[in-house]
């Protein structure tokens, strides 16, 4: 059996038709899944037959090149590529993060210049804000831009960021006035292919994610136009990343949600096939309470991300709503996919089972987004 869960208000016939061809062709790339694993990186194939299928950019309007759907095609696309345990594919970075800050923020030559690139693959974006002395402290980031003639210069660094080494497009958090804290961070757009002074740094060894590239980035004397800064008024990023972060938190629990349907879906068909003492593991009474807990986490983080999207698509998700929703949903991820290890015993431990990697994958969600503890001190601000 698989296990189900309530249908959402928000998936229409539309949404699921956009659920069942992303899940085929994301389990269509796990063949190459070891090598990309090996790797550290999927192929920009992958990214390129993304563009060509419609799931790249799904919510972008069909003006700026991109589906014309709503954030229920994002979470159908989400759903479909946790389930098929393929999270080396950085679109939720791309298509669900960085998409929107230049469609909610650029202006209208930005959205015609970028948008549609991303939408076909031509372009891979990411979005650089953490700093090897900064994580969560946006305020404070060192990498800077000033002004030099009708260009800015830049200079600095960032890590951990997803798609950096496939990335033609930098979605940058800089301070365009070093004087001032939040009033100073400004966003600006690199594009990688045509500056001078931009390096990649290492592709960094996780002990999760491991097809998914997550790199080190270098700034020095890289010269950018002044039209590249998203939007038209400096010192305006910080409020733009603040409007943005509840999409991206809950973005981030939406994957949550569906490892945590694979991971369970896995364990219920070893305990029903494995044996021991002469029995399948789930005759005993512990398996089957263990799953039935697991199964009623699943129910209710799912219930409580599909009310997170019907308010997403009414734009009433508020940022404590979304910091608990991500905290909530993240913490839940690894206790469920952690039981389900247990329940596959010393193969739940070993790397060429999906449990494994599920294991390894799940740690991060409580830390990037925001850590699990900065989520419960924003929500608490607004108690």
């Amino acid at each position: 059996m698989s296990i189900e869960k309530f249908v959402p208000n928000w998936m229409t016939e539309e949404h699921q038709m956009v659920y069942d061809s992303a899940l085929k062709m994301f389990k269509s790339w796990e063949p190459k899944d070891e090598e990309w694993r090996k790797n550290g990186m999927i192929d920009r194939a992958a990214w390129e037959e993304a563009g060509a299928m419609g799931f790249l950019c799904a919510s972008i309007p069909e003006e700026y090149g991109g589906g014309g759907g709503d954030f229920g095609h994002e979470a159908a696309l989400l759903y479909a590529q946790a389930e098929a345990n393929q999270s080396g594919f950085g679109g939720m970075v791309h298509s669900g993060i960085v998409a929107p800050y230049i469609l909610a923020h650029g202006t209208d030559e930005q959205k015609k210049a970028w948008l549609p690139k991303m939408a076909t693959g031509e372009y891979v974006a990411a979005i650089a804000m953490t700093e090897p002395g900064t994580g969560s402290d946006l305020q404070n980031i060192k990498t800077y831009a000033v002004k030099d003639g009708e260009d800015y210069i830049i200079n600095g660094s960032k890590t951990f960021i997803t798609n950096g080494q496939h990335a033609n497009l930098i979605l940058l958090a800089c301070k365009t006035d070093r004087e001032k804290g939040a009033q100073g961070v400004s966003l600006i757009v690199v594009e990688t292919d045509q500056v001078t002074g931009f390096e990649r740094g290492r592709n960094l060894d996780k002990i999760g994610l491991t097809s998914q590239d997550t790199s080190e980035l270098f700034f020095s004397n890289v010269r950018v136009p002044q039209k590249s800064l998203l939007g038209t008024v400096e010192g305006m990023g910080f409020i733009q990343i603040m409007q943005e972060l509840p999409r991206e938190r809950l973005i981030i629990a939406l994957s949550g949600v569906g490892a945590m349907k694979l991971a369970i879906n896995l364990t219920l068909e070893y305990v029903k096939g494995r044996e021991a003492f002469g029995k399948p593991i789930w005759a005993f009474q512990n398996t089957r309470f263990k799953m039935a807990e697991c199964y009623a986490d699943y129910l209710a983080a799912s219930s409580m991300c599909d009310a997170a999207v019907d308010a997403m698509l009414e734009g009433k998700l508020t940022a404590p709503h979304a910091s608990l929703i991500k905290y909530w949903v993240t913490q839940k991820q690894c206790e469920v996919i952690d039981e389900c290890v247990q329940l596959f015993g010393g193969y739940g431990y070993m790397t060429e089972y999906p449990i494994a990697r599920l294991y390894a994958d799940a740690r991060v969600q409580k830390i990037y987004g925001g850590t699990n503890e900065i989520m419960k001190e924003l929500a608490s601000r607004f108690m």
